[in-house]
């Protein structure tokens, strides 16, 4: 079992950098791709990045590619995902989500892939 929680969220304006960060607890986290996702309000949940088991892929929504960066650090059972030049449609709840799997490289993009989440962290950017 692995249990994920979220932190960093706020509220920023545009331009500005926020900093999430994924705290897990559990011993198969090193077995888990992780990803983050993020919902609008009467939006669908959306792919943001992924980090695959050991950091070595990783994967970012065509929206934020070039301004969020994402990264692992298993031995602190950590995951933060860096946004820079934040925008005011980036205004979502963030999850984290890990999915247990075999492969080094695999990241996956369908959240129904993915087997633990977080509770969720509002992030708001204004104008």
């Amino acid at each position: 079992q692995v249990r994920l929680v979220e932190s960093g969220g706020g509220l920023v304006q545009a331009g500005g950098s926020l900093r999430l960060a994924c705290a897990a607890s559990g011993r198969t986290f090193s077995s888990c791709a992780v990803g983050w996702f993020r919902q609008a309000p009467g939006k669908e949940r959306e792919f943001v990045a992924g980090i695959s088991r050991i950091g070595v892929n990783t994967r970012y929504a065509d929206s934020v590619s070039g301004r969020f960066t994402i990264f692992r650090d298993n031995a602190k059972i950590t995951v933060s995902l860096q946004m820079n030049s934040l925008k005011p449609e980036d205004t979502a709840v963030y999850y984290c989500a890990g999915r247990l799997t075999s492969s080094v490289a695999g990241v996956a993009t369908d959240p129904d892939d993915y087997n633990y989440w977080g509770q969720g962290t509002q992030v708001t950017v204004s104008l």
